[in-house]
């Protein structure tokens, strides 16, 4: 195949975040120039857009190798597909089928969980994923759709004495984040089973743009470190406040065969909060990019606590 192809169509779709991609079929082998072009319109606006595509397991497991090498499903996934090790189904029913009623409302008041709640993947492990690609196998006709916000632009709204003040914290990532899982529960279990916690830079320096991007969330991050409760609590309440504002925002409609691709080390996101009420279904599909270690603004690389690195490589321990 020519190491060329065609230019692609890529459109902005909001002001600081997000753009549709037209032009390619993502099942087949792409042109390197195809990837190139992905890749920099990824970095660019953080999460791209691909619709009415016709992947399945083993296509978009190969779509995504050509950006990087791939993570096993979940830290805590212990059943993804047959053959498919890499795929993390997200499902709300398949959560409640393995873990009971009570998981879905005691993770619905965390306003955090496999599925909800604001937060940037897997940043409590030493070495948070360098990207995703989620796509839709069945979506609802209404409701149900996910929203990304730019951390690069949240820190640089920052004001100038605040954006010194951060760039010298470092937080500590863990599942649960500041509330810990709440204990003999099957979830808890696994979580304590499989633990992962990491201290990461607060302001994260991309590997490939050298952009500053906030990297806290509420999902993951338990508290900054070396400062009182109240002041680490009183500080992330105003960062996490940044990292949502609306205006740093896109959201996406989902169809069964979209593709949302995006850069997990300048995004958080939001999946939908407002399916609770209605009965539909909504299954989805997520491949993971293994990420690099973060690196602050002083050079200085995250640290492990607990676990190990998120890979290919690992395997989720299961109580009898």
């Amino acid at each position: 195949m020519s190491p060329t192809g065609p230019a692609l169509t890529i459109r902005p779709v909001a002001g600081y975040i997000g753009a549709d991609i037209d032009g390619v079929d993502l099942a087949a082998p792409l042109p390197a120039d195809t990837v190139r072009q992905i890749r920099e319109a990824l970095h660019r606006y953080k999460v791209v857009f691909f619709r009415g595509q016709t992947l399945d397991h083993t296509t978009q497991i190969a779509f995504a190798r050509q950006f990087g090498e791939l993570t096993y499903a979940h830290p805590h996934d212990d059943t993804p597909p047959e053959d498919h090790p890499e795929i993390f189904t997200i499902d709300p029913r398949r959560f409640e089928e393995r873990y009971g009623a009570g998981f879905l409302d005691e993770y619905r008041k965390r306003q955090y969980s496999y599925f909800d709640g604001w937060h940037t993947d897997v940043t409590a492990a030493v070495n948070p994923p360098a990207g995703s690609i989620l796509r839709a196998e069945t979506a609802p006709e209404i409701g149900g759709d996910t929203q990304w916000t730019n951390l690069v632009a949240a820190y640089e709204g920052l004001s100038a004495p605040l954006r010194a003040f951060v760039d010298t914290l470092r937080a500590e990532h863990r599942y649960g984040g500041s509330r810990p899982v709440e204990a003999g529960t099957d979830y808890a279990k696994r979580v304590n089973d499989n633990l992962l916690v990491a201290v990461h830079p607060v302001v994260r320096v991309h590997p490939v743009t050298g952009e500053r991007a906030l990297f806290v969330n509420p999902g993951f991050t338990s508290h900054l470190v070396g400062l009182s409760a109240s002041e680490s609590r009183r500080l992330l309440d105003l960062l996490h406040a940044e990292i949502t504002r609306p205006e740093y925002t896109v959201r996406f409609r989902w169809e069964a065969g979209h593709v949302a691709f995006w850069d997990n080390r300048a995004t958080a996101h939001l999946a939908p909060r407002d399916l609770d009420h209605l009965d539909v279904e909504r299954r989805l599909h997520r491949v993971t990019l293994i990420g690099d270690i973060p690196v602050g603004t002083d050079g200085q690389q995250s640290e492990l606590i607990a676990g190990r690195p998120f890979t290919s490589e690992h395997r989720v321990s299961v109580a009898s």
